[in-house]
């Protein structure tokens, strides 16, 4: 099952934070996050109840390196809708 770990980062671009502002926050995470271990996720470690999660798989690309044929990974993409008032917390490093 899913955990903190496999939530790779919070986006942070310029279509992410028009939605912050409407309390809409995007995660990318590994491919094997579900929508329900998100939830539990978001619950345990952030203390917050999302009012609705949708998910999108985004596939790596094809590209060379120092012209070797290689692939990008593949990820996910949730974009979590939270309660008005209520935002994550993340932690700087």
């Amino acid at each position: 099952m899913a955990d903190i770990t496999d939530i790779k980062s919070i986006l942070y671009t310029e279509k992410s934070l028009e939605l912050q502002e409407r309390g809409v926050v995007v995660i990318q995470t590994s491919n094997r996050m579900t929508k329900n271990s998100l939830k539990v996720v978001l619950r345990e470690y952030f203390g917050v109840a999302p009012l609705n999660i949708n998910s999108l798989r985004v596939r790596g690309k094809a590209k060379k390196f120092k012209g070797i044929a290689g692939r990008k990974s593949d990820y996910k993409k949730f974009y979590v809708t939270l309660p008005e008032g209520s935002e994550l917390q993340t932690v700087e490093v």
